[in-house]
C-alpha cells in the first residue's frame, strides 16, 4: 500500500534465527503491498542470461510464491521508523523492515532469485526455481521492461557481471537500504555461504543506486512484441487442418440447441417450462421508465431498461444462454460469496447496449447483478460478471459499473440521480469534476482500481439525488463502494468538507479492499493524540470495510501525523467487531520515534476508555483514552483498556 512508502528504509532486517512468528495473513498484506517492490527485486536479482522475458516471468513466479505454508500468529505490534532530522514520521508502519511479514517474504525472494541462477546439474533433479515458471503464462508475446538511457544499460551490465550473491548484496544495498550487517543476515539466510565476499564483490559496482528505480527496471510495467511468427504460422497451418477435421466431425454429431442461436453457451442440458422461461428474452422484466417516481421502493427493481438495444432479441438470448451455462470460452468472475448459477426466472433488463469495444447487457435476479459483454467485431472472448447486491437500496443502488477501459471507468446510474461528478479523495480542497450524464451513463473517469501501485490519486463519484450527495469508489467490482464518515451507527456520506478531509490521509488504503466484495468503507476519527517531544497532535482513524455477504468484513486502525502526508495502517482485523455498529469501540497501538530520537509506545482507545495497560516490551498505563510510554526500539507490547462501563478491550492486532 502506498502510503508506508513514505517511511524511511534504515531500520535492521529480522534474523530468521530469532524465530519471530511469521502470520500467514501479515505475510500476503505485505506481499500485495509491496508487490512490485519486491518483482524489482527478484527481476534484478537474476541472471541476465535468462533472457528479459523469461527475468519478468520469472520474477513474478518468484515473488507469489514467497508465502509461508504454515500460519503461526504472531501476537506483537509492528514497530514504526520516524523522520529524521526532528520531524514526526510520514507513514508510521510500512510493513516492511520492521515487519516479519515483509521480512519473510523478502528472504524468500532472494533465495528463489539465487536458486534460479545456479546451473542444471546431471543426475540431479532441478529445483522449482530454475524451471521456467508454470503461473504466470502468457503465450504468443514476449513481455518486457521498457528501455532506458546509457546509465541504465551500463548499470545492467555490471550487475550481469557480479555473481549471484554479490548482485543480491548490491540489491539489498540499493533497493532495500539495508547496512552491511544487515545484508550479510538476509545473504546468510538464503544460504550464501560466503556472505562477506559477495559483499566485497559489490564494492566493485559503484553505487548508482537511484537507477535501481528506472522504469527499464521495473517488471509491473511492461511492452509486450510477438515471438516468431514464421514459426508460429507453420504451428497454425497444422492446426487449422486439424480443427477443421474435428469441426466436420463435431457438424455430424451436434445436437439441437448448441452453440448457433446461444452463441458462446454450452450445449443445453435441460428442457422444463421453469428453465425455458428464464432463457426467453420475450419474458424478461421490463420497469416502466417513470416507475421508480412512484414505487415505494428505491433499489434495482425500480430501474427501467435502458440503452440502444434493448429490442436485441438475439444479444438477450445469448446473454441470457450464456448466464445459464457458460461455455468453457467464456470468462466468468464474480465477487466472493456470489453463486454464478442461472436465474430462477425471468430477471430483470437493466441496460443492453455498446459500451465502448463490446455489446453489454446488464440484469438483475432480486440478489445479483449479471454483466454480460461480447466483442462488437463478433471475435471470440465473451465476459460474464456478478456481484451480489441482496439488500441494495438508496446511495447502495444507484451506480453500476458499465464497463473499464483504457484506465477509465463509465458508470451506469440510477434513474434518481440528477448530476455525477468526478472527486479526488486525495485532494480534499479541489472542487469536483462534472461529469456529463446522457440516458443515466456517466462520462469516462480514471478508475482507482486499474491505477498502478504508485497512489498519487484516488477518484471518487460523487452522485447527487433528491436525498443529497452520496461518494462512492470503483474496487474493481460491478457495484461501486460507498464511502462514509462518522462513529459507527450514526455514520453520514454526505461529502462534506469535514468529511473530505477525514478522508484525504486515508484513501489509498482502499487499495486494500479491491476485489474483495466490498459493500461500503466507512472512517471514524476516534481519537486525537498530542505527541511527546513537541512533535504536534496526531489523528487515530479507524476504517472499516463491510461486506455484502456479511463475513469478511476488515478493520484498519490508521495513525496520521501532522508532517505526514498519508495515514499507516498500525492495527488490523478481520471479521472483528471492533469499528462496527455492533461494538463501535477500538484500542490500537504504534511504536513511534520523535524529533529528538525517543521511542515512544503510543496508544488510543475510543472516547468512551477509561483506562489503557501496555504489557511485555514497554510497560506502563494511563487513565483516560491515551497512553504514550517510552519504549526501546523494536519493542513488542499487548494492551488492553477498560470501558467506562466495565467491559474490556482488546489491543486491535
Amino acid at each position: 500500500m502506498q502510503p508506508q512508502d513514505v517511511a524511511p528504509r534504515h531500520a535492521s532486517v529480522p534474523s530468521p534465527a530469532t524465530g519471530a512468528a511469521v502470520d500467514v495473513a501479515r505475510a500476503e498484506a505485505a506481499l500485495v503491498e509491496h508487490y512490485p517492490r519486491l518483482v524489482r527485486l527478484a527481476y534484478l536479482a537474476l541472471p541476465s542470461s535468462l533472457g528479459r522475458s523469461r527475468r519478468v516471468l520469472t520474477a513474478h513466479a518468484l515473488t507469489q510464491r514467497a508465502l509461508p505454508r504454515g500460519r503461526r500468529p504472531a501476537s506483537v505490534i509492528p514497530a514504526q521508523s520516524g523522520g529524521a532530522g526532528g520531524t514526526a514520521i510520514d507513514g508510521v508502519t510500512d510493513g516492511r523492515e520492521d515487519s516479519p511479514g515483509y521480512a519473510f517474504v523478502r528472504l524468500q525472494v532472494v533465495r528463489g532469485a539465487l536458486e534460479a541462477g545456479l546451473p542444471l546439474r546431471r543426475l540431479a533433479l532441478p529445483k522449482r526455481s530454475q524451471l521456467p515458471p508454470l503461473l504466470p503464462q502468457v503465450r504468443g508475446l514476449r513481455l518486457f521492461p521498457r528501455s532506458g538511457g546509457a546509465d541504465e544499460l551500463a548499470l545492467e551490465q555490471r550487475l550481469s557481471a557480479l555473481s549471484a550473491p554479490a548482485r543480491a548484496a548490491y540489491l539489498l544495498r540499493g533497493l532495500e537500504r539495508l547496512a552491511d550487517p544487515d545484508v550479510r543476515r538476509v545473504l546468510t539466510a538464503a544460504g550464501v555461504a560466503e556472505p562477506d565476499a559477495a559483499l566485497a564483490e559489490a564494492n566493485g559496482v559503484p553505487a548508482e543506486y537511484a537507477l535501481l528505480d528506472s522504469p527499464e527496471f521495473d517488471p509491473c510495467s511492461l511492452q509486450a512484441r510477438p515471438t516468431d511468427l514464421m514459426r508460429r504460422r507453420q504451428h497454425t497451418k497444422a492446426a487449422l487442418a486439424a480443427t477443421a477435421a474435428l469441426a466436420l466431425c463435431g457438424a455430424l454429431v451436434a445436437l439441437p440447441g448448441g452453440w448457433g442461436p446461444d452463441g458462446a453457451a454450452a450445449p443445453a442440458y435441460a428442457q422444463n417450462p421453469a428453465a425455458e422461461a428464464a432463457l426467453d428474452p420475450g419474458k424478461l422484466t421490463r420497469v416502466a421508465p417513470i416507475a421508480w417516481k412512484t414505487s415505494s421502493r428505491k433499489d434495482f427493481s425500480a430501474w427501467p431498461a435502458r440503452g440502444s438495444l434493448t429490442g436485441d432479441t438475439a444479444l438477450l438470448r445469448r446473454a441470457l444462454a450464456v448466464w445459464a451455462r457458460p461455455g468453457e470460452s467464456v470468462r466468468v468472475s464474480a465477487t466472493p460469496g456470489t453463486q454464478t448459477g442461472g436465474p430462477a426466472g425471468p430477471p430483470q433488463l437493466l441496460y443492453a447496449g455498446e459500451v465502448d469495444a463490446a455489446r453489454v447487457v446488464i440484469l438483475y435476479d432480486g440478489l445479483r447483478i449479471a454483466r454480460y459483454a461480447e466483442p462488437k467485431d463478433g471475435t471470440q472472448g465473451a465476459a460474464l460478471d456478478f456481484a451480489r447486491v441482496d439488500g441494495a437500496n438508496g446511495a447502495a443502488a444507484s451506480a453500476v459499473v458499465l464497463g473499464r477501459s483504457d484506465g477509465n471507468v463509465r458508470y451506469l446510474t440510477a434513474p434518481w440521480v440528477t448530476k455525477a461528478a468526478e472527486r479526488d479523495l486525495l485532494k480534499p480542497g479541489a472542487g469536483a469534476m462534472d461529469l456529463d450524464l446522457a440516458d443515466g451513463i456517466t462520462s469516462p473517469l480514471a478508475s482507482p482500481a486499474l491505477q498502478p501501485q504508485a497512489c498519487t490519486s484516488w477518484n471518487a463519484l460523487e452522485l447527487t439525488d433528491s436525498s443529497g450527495r452520496h461518494l462512492t469508489t470503483d474496487l474493481g467490482e460491478l457495484v461501486p463502494a460507498r464511502l462514509t464518515t462518522g462513529r459507527p451507527g450514526s455514520t453520514g456520506d454526505a461529502p462534506s468538507a469535514q468529511a473530505l478531509r477525514a478522508w484525504a490521509p486515508f484513501a489509498c488504503s482502499l487499495g486494500a479492499a479491491r476485489a474483495a466484495g466490498v459493500r461500503s468503507v466507512n472512517a471514524w476519527a476516534y481519537a486525537s493524540q498530542p505527541l511527546p517531544d513537541a512533535g504536534g497532535t496526531a489523528a487515530w482513524v479507524c476504517t472499516r470495510a463491510e461486506t455484502w455477504r456479511g463475513e469478511g468484513s476488515v478493520s484498519l486502525a490508521q495513525f496520521h501525523t501532522p508532517e505526514g502526508r498519508y495515514g499507516a495502517v498500525a492495527a488490523k482485523g478481520v471479521d472483528v467487531t471492533a469499528c462496527g455498529w455492533r461494538d463501535p469501540h477500538v484500542l490500537a497501538g504504534v511504536l513511534w520515534k520523535s524529533g529528538t530520537g525517543s521511542w515512544y509506545l503510543l496508544a488510543a482507545g475510543s472516547k468512551d476508555t477509561a483506562s489503557i495497560r501496555a504489557s511485555g516490551g514497554a510497560e506502563g498505563s494511563a487513565q483516560g483514552p491515551l497512553l504514550a510510554v517510552r519504549a526501546a526500539q523494536g519493542a513488542r507490547a499487548e494492551l488492553r483498556g477498560t470501558r467506562k462501563d466495565g467491559g474490556s478491550l482488546t489491543g486491535l492486532r
